[in-house]
């Protein structure tokens, strides 16, 4: 788990996101701070969406380590939380993925569309991953399966 910046009108944002050891997105959320709030309520969705996790590799930020702190301090079998430098590297170079795409559109205008082009931008990173099938019995090629999910037809 980790997070990297996003400008948002001229402001950085943060764009929280965790990946699994074979580098497939878990999950991401966009939050305006970087703080224990912020954290929790990522890890909440995240395994809310997903499960609650053995082991949690992340850097040497107070906030992440804090919001973990005060998830396990409700459970009976702690989360393992790792703080190694380069356990990290995954996510690191996942973020790649996103900056590459996100850096030539210079700002987003509004919280609000960041959101959901950063949503659309990691699920096309999702689908490229291998992460999401529309149809199980046939191949589709990445297109097929993004004009799939929108339900619209393909156009020529």
């Amino acid at each position: 788990m980790d997070e990297t910046y996003i400008k948002v009108k001229g402001l950085w944002k943060y764009l929280y996101r965790a990946v699994d050891k074979q580098g497939k997105t878990v999950d991401f959320l966009l939050t305006a701070k970087r703080d224990m709030s912020a954290a929790k309520r990522f890890f909440d969705k995240a395994m809310g969406a997903n499960g609650d996790p053995d082991k949690v590799a992340m850097d040497k930020s107070g906030a992440n380590k804090a919001a973990i702190d005060a998830i396990n301090a409700g459970r009976d079998i702690p989360i393992l939380v790792r703080q190694v430098k380069y356990l990290n590297n995954i996510v690191e170079q996942d973020h790649r993925a996103i900056k590459r795409v996100t850096r030539p559109m210079l700002n987003f205008k509004s919280f609000r569309s960041a959101g959901s082009v950063l949503a659309g931008i990691e699920l096309m990173h999702m689908i490229r991953n291998g992460q999401f099938a529309v149809n199980d019995t046939s191949p589709m090629s990445f297109t097929d399966q993004f004009y799939a999910l929108a339900g619209q037809v393909r156009p020529v």
